[in-house]
């Protein structure tokens, strides 16, 4: 399997429901660097898994929806614990949702896989895999 990278940052500002998030209950900011990384079996007639400059820029357009944004005041958020591993999920549902629309080339459709991992800190990250 091949795959590429790309990375890019946001900044949030969220609160969580429920006593196993301790003091996280109360409103509190997160920055959180993001991976997202493509996999395909072949390369394409290139020999590329997809054009780095259109994967990044697409992971930019997705992650800039939720920079600067209180989650709990976002519709699509609306009771939901938006949990580092949940965000890596919306972030890789959207890419796959621009990958679909072509907005990573013609030479997307070939990818398989799709993950995203949110780094929380050095020491701690949450991923998420899904096929396309």
């Amino acid at each position: 399997m091949f795959s590429i990278t790309v990375r890019d940052h946001i900044m949030i500002a969220h609160s969580f429901r429920g006593e196993v998030f301790g003091p996280a209950q109360r409103l509190h900011g997160a920055t959180f660097l993001v991976d997202a990384t493509f996999r395909r079996e072949q390369l394409d007639e290139d020999n590329i898994v997809v054009d780095i400059g259109l994967a990044t820029q697409e992971l930019g357009a997705v992650v800039g929806e939720l920079n600067y944004r209180n989650l709990d005041n976002e519709p699509d958020f609306a009771g939901v614990n938006t949990s580092t591993e949940y965000l890596a999920k919306v972030i890789a549902d959207r890419l796959a949702e621009r990958i679909h629309k072509g907005a990573l080339g013609e030479g997307a459709k070939g990818i398989a896989r799709i993950a995203v991992t949110l780094h929380e800190s050095h020491i701690a990250w949450a991923s998420y895999e899904r096929a396309l």
